[in-house]
């Protein structure tokens, strides 16, 4: 399979209609595909995809400590670096690690911390300075994922792969960049988790147009199926479901949105108990070996 998912197996029904809240207030679509059940932006501004994260406010991109949000951000993040590295399974020192899309590379200090050889893309400018300035300039590249000329045997991906354009031809070579026996970890927002379904088009977590797709569990399962590739376990985030509800209570200029974040975010966890469908998830892949 080479080719991103055809705009005409793509159901003639919008699921929701919704705007850029975080810059632009353009509106945007989505929609369903109906091969894998994912849903995709529509339309997807691919020829200046990159001017929507041009803000000095998108965090991801910064260790900005200004704003409450930015405060709040980097306490979750913090969190998670430990948590998500405990999910690695069966990691030994010198390991070869993949971060693709490492942002300011706090993960990539953490894994160089516990004696992983670490390796790190970022495509975005002032993100790579700062992840070079951490790591070193030899250890981090904005090159595209088919120039690397070595194998991993871990590649994670935290909250990225809803920003790839190409979608198809980048599995593709994310596969064969993993060594036998090797894992990927994938942590990506699920549009069927209840703070989704309570917030509706004021999701946060749907954030067009930089999130070009938009997974649940079960996409997810049949995506990399169709790859070759199958998913072993799935983790929650627990922290994201209170970020995401305390963004979209913003988007909604709620005066007591604090509050009910903090209740959206706690109820959303315990109906994920029950589901599955945690407001984030951690998905851990494999190749199918022949």
């Amino acid at each position: 399979m080479n080719k991103n998912p055809d705009p005409e197996r793509l159901s003639n029904k919008f699921t929701l209609e919704l705007n850029d809240y975080f810059l632009t207030g353009e509106k945007f679509r989505l929609k369903e595909n109906e091969d894998f059940g994912f849903l995709e932006t529509n339309p997807q501004p691919l020829e200046n995809l990159n001017d929507y994260y041009e803000s000095e406010n998108y965090i991801s991109h910064t260790d900005s400590e200004k704003t409450l949000m930015d405060r709040m951000y980097k306490f979750v993040k913090n969190h998670n670096l430990s948590y998500k590295f405990s999910k690695l399974m069966d990691t030994v020192p010198g390991n070869k690690i993949l971060d693709y899309g490492c942002g300011t590379g706090d993960f990539l200090v953490y894994a160089k911390g516990k004696k992983l050889e670490v390796f790190g893309v970022e495509p975005n400018p002032k993100a790579l300075n700062i992840s070079r300035e951490k790591l070193g300039f030899e250890f981090i590249t904005d090159k595209p994922i088919d120039e690397l000329n070595q194998k991993f045997d871990i590649i994670t991906m935290w909250h990225v792969l809803e920003h790839i354009p190409n979608l198809f031809e980048f599995l593709e070579e994310l596969k064969s960049k993993l060594n036998p026996g090797g894992k990927i970890y994938i942590a990506v927002p699920n549009h069927l988790s209840f703070d989704a379904k309570f917030y509706k088009n004021y999701w946060a977590a749907y954030d067009v147009p930089r999130h070009l797709w938009h997974f649940s569990p079960n996409s997810m399962q049949k995506l990399f199926n169709s790859f070759g590739m199958k998913i072993e376990k799935q983790y929650p985030l627990w922290f994201d479901s209170y970020y995401v509800s305390l963004l979209s209570e913003k988007y909604k200029k709620n005066s007591l949105g604090f509050l009910r974040a903090i209740i959206i975010g706690t109820l959303s966890n315990l109906a994920g108990i029950l589901s599955g469908n945690y407001s984030s998830v951690i998905y851990q892949i494999s190749k199918n070996e022949n």
